[in-house]
């Protein structure tokens, strides 16, 4: 009985130990499956994925996609504006505005907010250097960075990234529109 006893023991043992170590294999698949591993958590969370222009989404889609695509509530619910916040830590914080015409996508403005100046030269770099792997020959002057671009059946686009950080505060601010 003493034996059957020392047995379940171990056992029990075993099991609880491998219980433990769960947590840890989760989080290292969690880590390695990163969409976006050779960049920042920011940045990440804001261009979201890389089968579109930003956040999963397309010039002229309609407000319902953007609403899905989004899955929370919108601070700003106009006809023509849905304004999204985002607060990703106590150092970085995001806006997305996106302008309708007609209930179709216009333009997209994103403004991030940085506590830390560094950061925000960070995430200016790490946008700059996604849409110069995505889109061909940025005009870069003075802390701007434009895209023209052509997506699907000529329907052309500008993409400009710009930084008005402050030796205090970081700001980039990234828009998305149809270029007329």
């Amino acid at each position: 009985m003493k034996k059957l006893f020392i047995g379940l023991c171990f056992i029990a043992l075993l099991i609880f130990f491998e219980n433990c170590d769960t947590p840890s294999k989760a989080k290292e698949e969690h880590i390695s499956t990163r969409l976006f591993p050779q960049y920042s958590e920011y940045v990440e969370k804001i261009i979201k994925t890389d089968s579109s222009i930003i956040r999963g989404l397309n010039l002229n889609v309609s407000q319902q996609i953007i609403k899905t695509i989004e899955n929370t509530k919108p601070s700003v619910e106009k006809k023509d504006t849905l304004e999204f916040q985002y607060q990703v830590d106590s150092l970085v914080s995001y806006s997305v505005k996106y302008l309708l015409r007609n209930d179709s996508l216009e333009e997209i403005n994103i403004w991030v907010y940085a506590n830390n100046p560094d950061i925000a030269s960070q995430i200016f770099s790490e946008l700059k250097d996604y849409y110069q792997k995505k889109l061909p020959d940025p005009i870069e002057d003075k802390g701007y960075v434009v895209y023209n671009c052509v997506q699907g059946e000529r329907r052309p686009f500008v993409v400009s990234i710009s930084d008005f950080s402050t030796p205090n505060k970081g700001q980039i601010n990234l828009v998305i529109y149809k270029d007329k």
